[in-house]
């Protein structure tokens, strides 16, 4: 058990497949009091049975980040569960890159990645603040993305979400004057996630990756084919070329395991032989 998450009442968004899951697994391993939320209720039934049956506990609430009164009835459920919310971490997300000239294919995409992007993150921010600032501590953590560095082309919407993901994470910070931590989560390139088959045109990429997208396709062909040096899809190489989830999950478990004076407000987490993106 973990010194600093056994325990803790957290609830996960986007728990019931992919990172979601993942995450929801790892920490109730360390013993946290789960509240996994997504929009599939068959996943996220199965995601909590496993959780029980390895020992774990875990609530599953079918809930859609788009809609206030879910997250609202979401949080009145962990807090019926476990007495308190001591983590957020808002998690659902999607990728929708594309460019304007896209519009006409990409537009109820990006609609829909405004609405859970950056309206689910607030949505959740705010299901859970009263209650955090009662109990007088809580820690929000929110999945952003170096997207939200700059503007790049292929990215304007997507990356428009996750700027203004930081822009409220660090105002959420400021205003709750030292009872919520902030933590931000910027992935960097993760092929293997699901939030790749949200892209609506995979040229947008081109954004990012610049003199490198060839490169970078490449390295997604070969992994798909298996082709792809097996070295350099091994993190303890220096030459690692491609995150696996498991070390972003590491690095949200690892804001969490502090003690509550202590805040990691931002983790930027990159293999170290990624030198596609920008």
């Amino acid at each position: 058990m973990s010194e600093h998450i056994a325990g803790k009442s957290i609830i996960v968004t986007g728990a019931a497949s992919g990172f979601g899951r993942l995450v929801s697994e790892k920490l109730a391993a360390k013993g946290a009091l789960l509240t996994c939320v997504d929009i599939d209720a068959d996943g996220l039934q199965a995601v909590a049975a496993d959780i029980g049956e390895r020992g774990g506990k875990a609530q599953a609430v079918a809930a859609d980040v788009t809609r206030m009164g879910d997250m609202r009835d979401l949080a009145r459920r962990a807090v019926e569960a476990h007495g308190a919310i001591d983590v957020m971490i808002n998690n659902a997300g999607t990728m929708p890159l594309a460019f304007f000239a896209d519009h006409d294919t990409a537009f109820e995409a990006w609609d829909r990645c405004i609405d859970i992007n950056f309206k689910g993150v607030l949505h959740g921010t705010l299901a859970v603040y009263d209650q955090m600032m009662a109990q007088g501590r809580g820690h929000v953590i929110n999945l952003s993305s170096i997207y939200g560095n700059h503007p790049v082309m292929g990215a304007a919407v997507y990356g428009a979400t996750k700027s203004a993901v930081n822009f409220l994470s660090e105002s959420l910070r400021v205003e709750a004057r030292g009872k919520i931590k902030v933590t931000v989560i910027k992935p960097t390139g993760v092929p293997v996630t699901g939030l790749s088959a949200t892209v609506v045109n995979q040229a947008a990429g081109l954004g990012i990756l610049a003199h490198n997208m060839a490169e970078f396709t490449q390295m997604v062909m070969a992994m798909q084919d298996g082709t792809f040096p097996a070295e350099r899809l091994d993190a303890d190489n220096i030459d690692y070329a491609s995150l696996a989830p498991e070390h972003i999950a590491d690095a949200i478990v690892h804001a969490i395991d502090q003690p509550w004076g202590v805040s990691i407000a931002e983790v930027t987490v990159r293999a170290a032989g990624d030198y596609f993106i920008l």
